[in-house]
C-alpha cells in the first residue's frame, strides 16, 4: 500500500469521528448464504477441496454442456446481506448514527435483520432478497432472488414512514445513501419522485450529501442506465452527489456515457474518474478496483493502492465496506486522498477478518502498511 506523508499527516491531526454524523441508508435487503462449490470432497462436513476459481469453476460448468453436472455447494454461513445493509453495518461500526429503510421483511423482520433493524430503528417495506453468493479466491458470483424487492416503490416507502416523518428524516440526516439500483426495477421512478417531491421541501443543510451506488448494472439496458445517471445527476442541485463504482461498473458508464474507457493503471483511473464526473457534473466519482482507488472532484484527480489481502476470509461486501470507509472519511473531513486510502483499509480489514472495523482499527490497519 502507497501511503503518502500527506495522509499520515492528515490522520495525526484531524479526528476520525462520526458521533455527531446521522445518515439514511436504503433501499435494498438480501439475505447472504455464502458457499463454496466443493472441488473434491475426503470425508464429512468441510473435509473437501473447494473450487479455487472462478474461471474453474467456468470450466466445469462449460464441461457440462450437452450431458449434466451435480456441484455441491457447501454451506459456510448465513448472514445479513445486500449493498444497503452491508454498508449502514459497516457505517454503525465506524461510530455514524443511522436509519434504514429497506426490505428488511415483511410483516416480520427476518431474523438475520433482528439485531441491525435494532441497531438502526429500521423501516421495513417488503420481504428481503435472496442471494447465494459462491466465494472464490478470484472474486466471487452471486445467484440473485429478487423477486419480492420489486415492490419497493415511492408509494410503499411514503406509505410505512409517513409523508412527515420521511422529510424530517431527510432533513436531519448527513450523509444520504441509496444503494442498488440494478436490483430495485422501481427505484429510477423512486429518485424522480424524490428529487421532485421530497428535495424541495427540505431546509438548507449545510453538510448534507448524497451517495449513490449502481451495484453491477450489466443485466440492465443501457437506455435505463443512461436514465438512471441522469436523474442522479439532478439531484447535485440541492446537495454534493457522489457515484461510487468499481471497476467493471466504472467500465459499463463508461460506454453508456461514449466515454474512453481503461486499464486498472493509475492514469487510467484518474482519467476514467474525471471524465465521468465531468460528464455528469456531479461532485465526485469513486472508482475502486480490487487492488486500488481513485476519486475524481472539480479539484482533481486521486489514487492509492490498497491494503491487498492474498487470502480474503470474506469477499462479499467488500465494496461496500469502501464505500462506508470513503463516506465516513469524508464526512469526518479528510481530503479526497486521505478518504480513499481510509477506505481500502475499512474495505482491507473487513476481508481480513469477516468484521467490521472501528474507526481505531481502520487507522491502525493503514499505519501497519504505510
Amino acid at each position: 500500500m502507497q501511503v503518502t506523508q500527506k495522509v499520515l499527516d492528515e490522520i495525526n491531526t484531524t479526528t476520525f469521528s462520526l458521533s455527531s454524523k446521522n445518515s439514511i441508508v436504503g433501499l435494498d435487503g438480501f439475505v447472504d448464504k455464502i458457499v463454496a462449490p466443493v472441488e473434491k470432497r475426503h470425508g464429512l462436513g468441510d473435509n473437501f477441496d473447494p473450487v479455487p476459481t472462478i474461471a474453474e469453476m467456468g470450466a466445469k460448468i462449460s464441461a457440462a454442456a450437452g450431458k449434466s453436472a451435480n456441484i455441491e455447494l457447501y454451506p459456510r454461513f448465513e448472514k445479513l446481506g445486500g449493498n444497503g445493509p452491508i454498508m449502514a453495518n459497516a457505517m454503525l461500526s465506524l461510530g455514524m448514527g443511522v436509519r434504514y429503510i429497506g426490505g428488511l421483511g415483511n410483516p416480520n423482520i427476518h431474523p438475520v435483520f433482528e439485531e441491525f433493524a435494532r441497531k438502526t430503528n429500521a423501516i421495513s417495506i417488503s420481504e428481503p432478497g435472496i442471494t447465494t453468493a459462491m466465494e472464490f479466491k478470484d472474486g466471487k458470483v452471486m445467484l440473485g432472488n429478487t423477486l419480492s424487492l420489486e415492490e419497493i416503490d415511492y408509494s410503499r416507502i411514503i406509505g410505512a414512514c409517513g409523508e412527515g416523518e420521511f422529510i424530517d428524516l431527510l432533513s436531519k440526516a448527513d450523509l444520504i445513501s441509496i444503494v442498488n439500483w440494478t436490483m430495485i426495477p422501481k427505484m429510477t421512478d423512486f429518485l424522480v419522485e424524490l428529487v421532485d417531491k421530497i428535495l424541495p421541501n427540505l431546509p438548507p443543510r449545510d453538510t448534507r450529501s448524497f451517495f449513490f451506488d449502481l451495484a453491477d448494472p450489466a443485466k440492465r439496458s443501457s437506455s435505463d442506465i443512461k436514465e438512471v445517471l441522469t436523474v442522479i445527476s439532478r439531484f447535485q442541485a440541492h446537495a454534493e452527489v457522489t457515484l461510487g463504482l468499481n471497476y467493471n461498473e466504472g467500465l459499463q458508464v463508461c460506454d453508456v456515457l461514449g466515454l474512453k474507457s481503461g486499464d486498472k493503471d493509475e492514469d487510467s483511473l484518474k482519467k476514467m474518474a474525471s471524465d465521468i464526473r465531468r460528464e455528469l457534473g456531479i461532485s465526485t466519482i469513486v472508482l475502486h478496483p480490487v487492488e486500488s482507488a481513485a476519486c475524481a472532484t472539480k479539484d482533481g484527480a486521486w489514487w492509492t493502492t490498497g491494503p491487498f489481502c492474498d487470502n480474503p476470509k470474506i469477499t462479499t461486501g467488500a465494496g461496500d465496506h469502501f464505500n462506508a470507509g470513503f463516506c465516513s472519511a469524508r464526512l469526518s473531513g479528510f481530503s479526497p486522498l486521505t478518504s480513499l486510502a481510509l477506505a481500502t483499509c475499512t474495505s482491507g480489514h473487513y476481508v481480513r477478518t469477516a468484521q467490521s472495523p472501528s474507526t481505531s482499527q481502520v487507522i491502525e490497519l493503514l499505519k501497519q502498511n504505510s
